[in-house]
């Protein structure tokens, strides 16, 4: 690695040739202020936040799009770039609406902590007037207050970065504001519902549409029966709201939560995403044998499916007829097991807990309603489940470590794994090969197809069949993979693609995390270490070998690929076609 010699605040340092100064500060030891930056999201020196004074330069310069020089002179912290940067957080508040204690981002809001740090107090010098503060409250999914927008324009280069940009500034000026084109609701545009603007935005401009509140009233009702179900990767982040290390695995205190929190029944969603590979190895073995539409495409992840929807509705054939793992807990929820119990699903309130915003679109998809309802009720992300517990003043990390309730608590490692990007992929194959081959591929491992690049090819022989495969995360990569399937240019025969980058442990309902934290840690690998983890050390690691899989398909089902499990746990999709 080439390195030039500059100077830091009276310190001599080497750094990095092609570096910031942002970027050389922080390899330094220094840490410099921003808003608008996010790494490998956002780099537009917009904020100003992040001034510095550079030795020779005529005016403060932005660090975060200012490159370093051999020789380069630089003071992060002097009278000059403190006041500059002072001024311009009274300027921003000035403008915000400063209800910071019923701000769902309050104590995790970047704009908050930089007024704290730097002693701004709340009668600022500057009489601002609040904007419009338009809000977009037109989806099922998420929710815009633009009243505590500071236009980082974070959440515009996530929406570019997934290959979607249905959000823009609007107007100039004071009147400027995201929005979508022509002054559009978010419910009249392409957008996927991935809530990675939510995840990238340094305030609470953006946020989920909450439904705390319905379980609770649910809850509390005595007439219902409430069973929840909470999905992989929600496991491998939850415990950062709790302030524990990125990565931490809380599975057993997270269910001793939901009991304490009055669920009737707490189940594991990992079981839905070992049916899920039941069937969609049987439907990926189906199609190569039969002459099916190849290459078979993953359909676990609803903004990915909402995201051909719109954008490849050409391409809908190639999408596996599977339920996502949460809707195929859902639907039996409300028949196998309600049949087992005697319950009348009427009474029974289906909640699921997600890394995804997704997933409060998907239950209101049709053919999703199993049991004549929906199959899921309820959908929470790792944020709400939370924001219950804090609610409900229980002293997470002091909890015991519990257990799923049985009837869909038990899981394998192929099951853990959906949360990362591969995961679904490897799961897959371990049980397609198995199958195949008539005997178990123990010495089998798809390394290949693990860790958190946005595209991935393999190939694999099973059963003297030579697969060759992609895994693919994030959208903007998804559209390079569809562009050759659409030319008819790829030689796959099955892709897994997840909507957001590095899979579902980077989720738009997952722990929100700073530009800060996003810089020094690598969080998606670090998340979905932890499943893998889990993944080495269980029993089972096939979704086959799953006992109460199994034992739904003697009981309930049938056999993969039944007349009935096709009724239950699968579903169509629409051409929807984008808006604009």
């Amino acid at each position: 690695m080439d390195m030039v010699n500059v100077k830091i605040n009276g310190v001599d340092y080497q750094v990095p040739k092609d570096s910031t100064i942002l970027e050389a500060a922080r390899y330094a030891g220094v840490d410099i202020p921003t808003l608008c930056y996010l790494k490998d999201i956002n780099q537009i020196g917009a904020c100003r936040m992040c001034m510095v004074e550079v030795k020779g330069a005529r005016s403060l310069c932005a660090a975060c799009v200012y490159p370093v020089n051999e020789g380069m002179e630089v003071f992060t912290n002097s009278p000059k770039v403190q006041e500059s940067r002072k001024m311009t957080l009274e300027l921003l508040l000035s403008v915000h609406e400063r209800k910071c204690l019923t701000c769902e981002r309050s104590g995790n809001c970047e704009l908050q902590k930089l007024c704290a740090d730097m002693g701004i107090e709340e009668d600022s010098r500057f009489e601002g007037a609040l904007p419009a503060g338009n809000k977009d409250l037109t989806t099922p999914y998420l929710e815009r207050n633009n009243a505590k927008c500071v236009l980082c324009r974070r959440c515009v280069a996530a929406c570019q970065n997934q290959h979607v940009s249905v959000i823009g500034a609007n107007n100039r000026g004071f009147d400027t504001e995201i929005g979508c084109a022509f002054e559009q609701p978010l419910n009249n545009v392409a957008c996927v519902a991935c809530g990675q603007c939510i995840v990238s935005c340094p305030t609470g401009a953006l946020t989920e549409h909450d439904n705390t509140l319905d379980v609770i009233e649910a809850i509390n009702d005595p007439e219902k029966i409430v069973i929840v179900q909470t999905a992989p990767a929600v496991r491998a982040a939850l415990g950062e709201e709790f302030g524990l290390p990125i990565g931490t695995n809380v599975e057993g205190k997270m269910a001793a939560a939901l009991r304490r929190l009055g669920f009737d029944k707490v189940f594991d969603t990992d079981f839905g995403a070992d049916m899920t590979i039941m069937e969609e190895a049987h439907e990926f073995i189906g199609r190569v044998k039969n002459g099916g539409v190849l290459p078979m495409i993953t359909s676990c992840s609803p903004g990915w499916i909402k995201f051909c929807e719109h954008y490849y509705p050409e391409l809908i054939d190639h999408l596996s007829s599977c339920k996502s793992p949460q809707n195929m807990t859902g639907a039996l929820i409300k028949t196998w097991y309600a049949e087992k119990e005697g319950i009348d699903p009427q009474k029974i309130v289906s909640v699921s807990v997600m890394p995804c915003v997704a997933k409060k679109f998907e239950i209101q998809r049709d053919d999703e309603n199993a049991a004549g309802m929906p199959d899921v009720d309820i959908s929470l992300t790792t944020r709400e489940l939370a924001r219950l517990i804090k609610k409900a003043q229980l002293n997470f990390n002091a909890l015991p470590d519990e257990k799923f309730d049985e009837a869909m608590g038990e899981s394998t490692g192929a099951a853990v794994i959906f949360g990362a990007t591969g995961g679904v992929m490897e799961a897959a194959l371990r049980t397609a090969a198995d199958v195949l081959t008539g005997e178990s591929q123990e010495s089998v491992e798809y390394k290949e197809i693990r860790g958190t690049q946005g595209i991935k090819e393999a190939v694999y022989n099973v059963a003297g069949m030579d697969v060759k495969v992609a895994v693919v995360s994030g959208l903007k990569n998804a559209n390079e993979i569809l562009k050759k399937v659409k030319a008819g240019e790829a030689d796959y025969q099955f892709i897994e693609i997840m909507c957001c980058p590095g899979g579902c442990v980077n989720g738009g309902g997952q722990p929100v995390r700073s530009a800060n934290d996003w810089a020094y840690n690598d969080i998606k690998a670090l998340r979905a270490k932890a499943l893998y983890d889990q993944d080495a050390n269980m029993p089972l690691r096939k979704s086959h070998d799953n006992p109460v899989v199994k034992k739904c398909y003697e009981e309930f089902l049938g056999e993969p690929g039944s007349h009935k499990a096709h009724e239950i746990l699968h579903t169509t999709y629409v051409k929807r076609g984008n808006k604009f």
